[in-house]
């Protein structure tokens, strides 16, 4: 870091990730930088960094010489590397600022949970004064980290004093039912005893004679009683809202696979069918899709973090549905890449979950969740409401887009192959955005742009959509066809009255540029068909602005 990049990170002042340390009137100690520096590795933010000589308010004091005459980096680092468990071995280097040194030490975010050598823990957040600070680490935040992290699953905790008492026998058939539905063959846990499911879904384990239960094994076949005894932070909330006003509420601590069947009976109750005429096919759109009142119903409790108090709630208003869980997306998850990146908080649950064939064995049930909103007309599932404490997804119940449903179902009859879930997506942010960028797709794609840019070519070369513009230039329509199968040839024509003067002055720049231009670099230029960029080229012509020079093949281009 040079002197102008420090400056510019001290004048933003102290953040999540930044922290200054007086070292003026009293030295900092070697045991505060260690347990600054434990701080700033259990941070969630990423990165940070220590600056040592810089007060509060970021007037720079200077840091006093440290295990000598003057500072050794190495030695510093060394001495924090031997004082920390794991061993953090952070980047110290020493900032000449106005003849001041200044001390920096850098500290990566922790893979794992981080402690002094004397057993302190503490971690990055905000004070009760709203500022960044270093609190202590409590054990339940410690435990919904490593879960976070990947390095603890929740169901997989000891319960010793648990036994087959806190169980419901008819959960365990009510799992067996569940595990069989929709198969060809009878289900291998149809011959299983009791013991036997558990230990076969990980949430039992023998010792010696002595079966130990996990709370995975509460959590699904617990009574309500003992849920609400071991694992008090389980709790759902169904809630039926008309014009603000609470029509329904119900709260229960069931386990979890009848809070699915019960919470889906729910949803399914406030379905309401409308049927539509489509050519010659009867098509009925579901206010609830089937999949997607499954597969939300079972990624809310599955994916919830169970080592904080609140409810799972699941609430219907008007024409919108909205599922709210406790805790932030898994670590590595965001609301900008869980179509691709699927990292569930209990590993074991999401199994039984696929077991008992109440989600996609896939593990790409959000997808689905994605393409039934999509394929009834409606926009995609919003995330916006998520924070670091809360998954919150609301999905529209209402005001189908018919002309939409009308073309995807002609376009899967016509072609004899369904939209995927990209293909829809593309179609829908196109219909409401004419012109999109590559990079504008992507992210709505959640895809890297190299692989949108092939589904796109695909796109255009199956006549669905079109591409104009060359480099950054380019953008991507719908095409004429798809536009006439939406019912919207007058969008169409909006969107080529826009295109067409930008694309003469493309042509214009290039001739300038060039001397000269074919019909084949007009197209690609354009990013049009050959046809389009001829007869482009011949109003440029009859408007004066070009001439031809040459026949057929050979014919080019130039200034009039």
């Amino acid at each position: 870091m040079d002197e102008v990049e420090f400056r510019r990170v001290i004048a933003a002042g102290e953040t999540m990730t930044v922290e200054f340390k007086s070292d003026e009137h009293r030295i900092f100690s070697d045991s505060l930088i260690i347990d600054a520096v434990v701080c700033l590795a259990n941070s969630p933010y990423g990165a940070g960094d220590l600056f040592i000589g810089v007060e509060d308010d970021g007037r720079i004091s200077g840091a006093r010489s440290r295990h000598g005459k003057t500072t050794d980096p190495i030695r510093l680092q060394a001495m924090v590397a031997n004082n920390t468990v794991p061993q953090v071995v952070p980047e110290v280097s020493i900032i000449d600022v106005d003849g001041r040194d200044v001390i920096r030490v850098h500290v990566e975010a922790a893979p794992t949970v981080v402690g002094t050598r004397d057993g302190k823990y503490v971690r990055r957040g905000l004070g009760s004064d709203g500022k960044p600070a270093c609190l202590p680490y409590l054990a339940h935040e410690m435990l919904a980290d490593r879960i976070a992290r990947g390095e603890a699953d929740y169901a997989t905790i000891v319960e010793p004093s648990a036994s087959m008492n806190d169980l419901d026998a008819a959960e365990f058939g009510r799992f067996r039912e569940q595990a069989s539905a929709g198969g060809t063959v009878e289900s291998v846990y149809a011959g299983m005893g009791d013991a036997e499911v558990l230990s076969a879904l990980g949430v039992a384990e023998r010792r010696g004679e002595e079966l130990v239960l996990k709370r995975g094994a509460l959590l699904l076949f617990g009574r309500s009683e003992s849920l609400q005894r071991y694992v008090p932070t389980h709790e759902t909330i169904f809630q039926v809202l008309e014009r603000g006003v609470i029509r329904q509420n119900i709260i229960t601590h069931d386990p979890l696979f009848k809070s699915a069947d019960v919470l889906y009976r729910l949803l399914r109750e406030q379905n309401v069918v409308d049927e539509v005429v489509i050519g010659l096919t009867r098509v009925e759109i579901d206010r609830i899709p089937e999949i997607l009142a499954r597969e939300l119903v079972a990624n809310a409790l599955v994916h919830r973090d169970f080592t904080v108090m609140g409810p799972t709630r699941l609430q219907v208003q008007d024409d919108e549905l909205t599922i709210t869980n406790p805790g932030g997306f898994p670590r590595g998850v965001t609301s900008e890449n869980f179509l691709e990146n699927s990292n569930p908080r209990s590993r074991v649950l999401a199994d039984a979950f696929k077991e008992a064939r109440l989600v996609d064995r896939a593990g790409r049930g959000i997808n689905r969740v994605f393409e039934a909103a999509l394929r009834a007309g409606r926009p995609e599932p919003d995330y916006a409401r998520s924070t670091t404490d809360q998954v919150s997804v609301t999905v529209s119940l209402g005001g189908s887009d018919l002309e939409l449903v009308r073309f995807v179902i002609e376009h899967d009859q016509r072609s004899k192959q369904r939209f995927e879930l990209p293909d829809l997506q593309v179609v829908r942010a196109l219909k409401d955005n004419p012109r999109m960028t590559l990079a504008e797709i992507a992210e709505i794609l959640q895809q890297p742009q190299s692989r949108t840019r092939t589904r796109l070519i695909a796109m255009v070369e199956q006549g669905l959509i079109e591409m104009r513009g060359d480099g950054r230039a380019r953008r991507y329509t719908l095409s004429s066809l798809s536009y006439r199968a939406l019912s919207s040839a007058a969008s169409y024509v909006r969107v080529r009255t826009f295109d067409e003067p930008q694309q003469a002055q493309m042509i214009l720049n290039y001739v300038d540029a060039k001397g000269s231009i074919s019909r084949s670099e007009a197209a690609e230029l354009c990013g049009t068909s050959p046809e389009a960029a001829r007869r482009l080229l011949f109003k440029l012509r009859d408007d004066g602005v070009l001439r031809i020079e040459g026949e057929r093949r050979g014919a080019r281009y130039v200034r009039a």
